[in-house]
């Protein structure tokens, strides 16, 4: 059950976002029920970039808008998820998996890491320049959202593999309250979305999360026999490329 919906709301955006809020006494509680939120958080960080990118559409080419949303995005994130997906496969290159989980706490980016990170804000950009102008905008919100889903349900179904770390809050799992609540607040943003795109985008955007979704934890689950923080980085970002390059598949 979530017990405390307010504070558990204000973890879930202070823990994936920089944005600050008011101050208020958390409990390790509410970080713990903070995964009911992550899908919530993703929609609003993806408005977010909407608004970056309709301000470029005004004032530029959809390449320059599309920069602006993800910058946008990644400011107001701290480049948390894209940090989990570049420490991921710089483990990738380790030979052991004590190894590779020794390489993903460190801080440093390795050769693996840069090449991923920049490849997947590479193909992020031309996706979203790709895309007509109003099918990007009700994207972002969407592709954040349903991401932040997949990352939570990583949690529900894997298990944590570390003794500590960021996620260590939720390696206890989560919920069912809580995935009931992140899983409705997904399934919400597919309808919004469909309102606006229609089935056929729906189809694809639930596609695309699916596979980002499943060839990420082909390649941590494998190696690690669960899941670490950066490990839910990466589903994130995996997931929602997954959208807007199936988007554009659909078009």
């Amino acid at each position: 059950m979530l017990s405390r919906p307010l504070r558990s709301l204000a973890a879930a955006w202070i823990f994936l976002t920089r944005i600050p809020l008011p101050a208020m006494a958390l409990e390790e509680e509410d970080f713990a029920a903070a995964p009911a939120f992550y899908p919530l958080v993703g929609l609003l960080v993806g408005a977010i970039g909407a608004a970056a990118l309709a301000a470029g559409h005004a004032l530029a080419s959809p390449v320059i808008a599309a920069l602006l949303a993800l910058a946008a995005t990644l400011l107001a994130t701290g480049a948390f998820h894209e940090d989990g997906l570049a420490d991921l496969f710089d483990g990738l290159g380790a030979a052991t998996r004590e190894r590779m989980m020794e390489v993903m706490r460190d801080s440093r980016l390795g050769t693996f890491g840069a090449a991923a990170l920049g490849v997947a804000l590479a193909l992020k950009v031309a996706a979203l320049a790709e895309l007509p102008p109003a099918l990007a905008l009700a994207a972002l919100p969407l592709a954040h959202g349903v991401s932040r889903l997949s990352a939570v349900l990583v949690i529900a179904t894997s298990s944590y593999v570390r003794a500590a770390g960021l996620a260590k809050p939720v390696a206890q799992g989560i919920g069912r309250g809580a995935l009931a609540a992140a899983i409705a607040t997904g399934l919400g943003a597919l309808g919004l979305f469909g309102l606006v795109a229609g089935g056929g985008a729906v189809l694809a955007a639930v596609a695309g999360c699916v596979v980002g979704h499943v060839a990420i934890r082909l390649l941590f689950e494998r190696r690690l026999g669960g899941y670490t923080g950066d490990c839910l980085g990466a589903v994130q970002q995996a997931s929602e490329l997954g959208v807007y390059l199936a988007l554009v598949a659909w078009l």
